[in-house]
């Protein structure tokens, strides 16, 4: 047996390595429900460890932060809005392509396979190559050692936790897949975050700012945007959407620390006008952000058109890309027979209420309205609270589904890959936080008929035995409930 942080794992033999085994490998690296909460008082003193420990681990497994210049890595960060943004940037930027000859984005979470969060011109890798390079950086995390003087953390034996460790095989992928442009997705704020020991982006996205992960980054938001501002990079223009004033003021501090120029982006005008691939109204400035940094990613490669001075004005690569643009559960719809599903994985205050405005464009009026929602770790009862007075009288669920993340129904298990450590095992079982769920529904809307269900297999199978004509389903609250619900649709 092998020490993993508290966790143990067994050895496992050249010969018997297959891609369940790195699955179960890299779930033991997830930090389970009682770890977590006994560390979170801890968390922001920590931070200060982060970055020396993840050039460390980098070590480790075999590169340099300075190794990571030629991947051409465009960083982005914010708090709702920036997986949509990488979404747009890599649609651009593929446009582009073989000039770029390969673009690796890294994102996450992940919806139904953690290969999503590790793609390559728009796929994720193979199962194959997943478990081959997994184990790679496995093999040479057991078989190097820090300085337990320098860094007590990282003894023999230890592996980096979940997230740090994907993001250690991101970069062990892209550079042996020779990526030559790549998209990272910040994963928790910025200054701290494993990401953000690249040295040289061509260019910084700041999505917009609000209040979350208030553990780690921070309870206001100037606090939060600090930690944002992190990613800024000397040499490197950064780009923001517009800000409140309190996060504003602390990002412009930052860029004149860092020496940086940042650039506000405003909604592009040839952006408006274009229906985007990922179709929703507040997507526009997540579109508009994007063009900017694929823009400003060409030039500093010198592939931006020279004809395209006019910063009002796009190539036809640029809209192409945003109308083709695709980033599965947001904003996304599936029409099954005379189902509707519409899916966002709003998980905050900010992305709860752009998802429901999106759902409420979408309402058809003669349709039956159901919520599938589910919230397993932020104030759920406050989400849904936030959820139902946008719709206000407009728009009224007749029926509202609250079920956990589990995703089926014999024995209420989850898929391998879905697998969360870090909730409470047995407040899942008991649907606590469903039953909680329901009772708040009760008070805010007590004509609706409210279900509690174990699971996302139990919710779609009771959707899908209605008999009205035309039914039309948000599920959000948490991307978790809907990548389950894609994997249940799938089968």
């Amino acid at each position: 047996m092998v020490l993993i942080g508290s966790l143990h794992f067994r050895r496992f033999s050249t010969k018997s390595r297959s891609y369940g085994d790195a699955i179960n490998a890299l779930n033991s690296l997830q930090t389970n429900f009682a770890t977590l909460e006994a560390i979170r008082k801890s968390e922001r003193k920590a931070n200060v460890r982060a970055i020396p420990e993840m050039i460390e681990w980098t070590r480790r497994v075999g590169y340099k932060p300075s190794d990571l210049d030629g991947l051409n890595i465009v960083h982005v960060t914010g708090t709702k809005g920036k997986g949509s943004t990488c979404a747009f940037t890599y649609s651009i930027l593929s446009r582009y392509q073989p000039m770029l000859s390969k673009i690796g984005v890294y994102t996450s979470p992940h919806l139904k396979s953690v290969r999503e969060r590790i793609s390559i011109n728009g796929k994720p890798i193979s199962e194959d190559k997943f478990t081959r390079y997994f184990f790679e950086v496995w093999d040479r995390l057991s078989e190097t050692v820090s300085d337990e003087s320098i860094f007590p953390n990282m003894g023999h034996g230890v592996k980096p936790v979940y997230f740090r460790f994907l993001t250690l095989l991101s970069f062990h992928v892209f550079m042996s897949e020779k990526v030559d442009t790549a998209i990272y997705e910040v994963g928790i704020g910025g200054e701290y975050d494993s990401t953000n020991i690249v040295r040289r982006p061509t260019a910084v996205g700041i999505s917009s700012i609000g209040i979350d992960h208030t553990r780690v980054l921070g309870t206001t938001l100037q606090e939060i945007a600090w930690n944002k501002g992190g990613i800024m990079k000397t040499g490197t223009k950064a780009f923001s959407v517009g800000q409140k004033i309190e996060a504003w003021e602390a990002l412009q501090a930052r860029a004149v620390e860092k020496n940086v120029k940042l650039i506000k982006v405003p909604v592009h005008p040839v952006v408006a006008k274009t229906r985007l691939g990922i179709d929703a109204d507040f997507q526009h400035i997540n579109a508009s952000l994007a063009v900017s940094l694929a823009r400003e990613h060409l030039r500093v490669l010198g592939y931006y058109p020279q004809d395209y001075s006019n910063e009002d004005e796009l190539p036809p690569e640029f809209i192409s890309g945003l109308e083709n643009a695709s980033w599965p559960g947001r904003c996304q719809t599936i029409k099954i027979g005379n189902v509707e599903w519409l899916l966002d994985g709003a998980h905050t205050d900010e992305s709860i209420t752009v998802a429901t405005q999106w759902f409420a464009t979408k309402a058809h009026k003669t349709a039956k309205k159901i919520l599938i929602f589910n919230q397993q770790t932020r104030d759920a009862n406050s989400l849904v609270s936030r959820l139902h007075s946008i719709l206000g009288v407009d728009v009224h669920f007749d029926e509202v589904i609250f079920c956990t993340n589990l995703t089926w129904s014999v024995g209420g298990y989850q898929s391998a890959e879905l697998t969360a450590m870090n909730h409470s095992k047995q407040a899942i079982n008991d649907m606590v936080v469903q039953k909680a769920l329901a009772e708040e529904w009760e008070k805010l809307d007590p004509e609706s008929k409210r279900n509690v269900l174990p699971t996302i297999e139990d919710a779609v199978k009771y959707v899908h035995e209605l008999k009205d004509n035309d039914i039309q389903v948000l599920v959000t609250g948490s991307l978790h409930l809907v990548g389950g619900l894609l994997v249940v649709l799938d089968k």
